[in-house]
């Protein structure tokens, strides 16, 4: 039975996998664009994506105009006005009321989470308890408390 429910955890887990990697959109830079760590030019720049580059657009946050992208293996933010998308035969600037006509998810952040994920190997992730105190939402660092 233990085995049985294994198993079927697994599967449900993948099937999740997928359908999330399905959701994922094919965007493109609209100009050389700085990934970011955070949603913020305040957070330190992953990469640069080159004007014109594809990249995949993994979600959007709901209130904030920053998508969490992914481009030649690296993922990171991008400010939605230099990402388009394409939606009905033309190309639309990634915005909150086109995410669900494009059928970008809605994402949320948190530096900790996202920080392991994905820049265990990078200089700046040993700030990353000063980029816990940063409030993205209103591009402000937060006291110590």
């Amino acid at each position: 039975m233990k085995r049985h429910l294994t198993i079927l955890g697994a599967a449900v887990a993948l099937v999740a996998a997928s359908s999330m990697a399905e959701a994922a959109v094919r965007g493109y830079a609209t100009t050389d664009v700085n990934m970011r760590s955070g949603p913020s030019t305040a957070y330190p720049a992953v990469t640069v994506i080159p004007e014109g580059e594809p990249l995949r657009i993994n979600g959007c946050l709901r209130d904030v105009n920053w998508c969490d992208v992914s481009w030649v293996g690296g993922r990171g933010w991008a400010y939605g006005r230099y990402v388009q998308a394409d939606y009905r035969s033309r190309r639309v600037y990634v915005e909150p009321d086109y995410y669900p006509r494009l059928g970008i998810p809605t994402v949320t952040f948190d530096v900790d989470t996202y920080w392991d994920r994905h820049y265990r190997d990078r200089n700046f992730y040993h700030e990353r308890d000063r980029w816990g105190r940063y409030d993205w939402r209103h591009d402000r660092h937060l006291p110590r408390g």
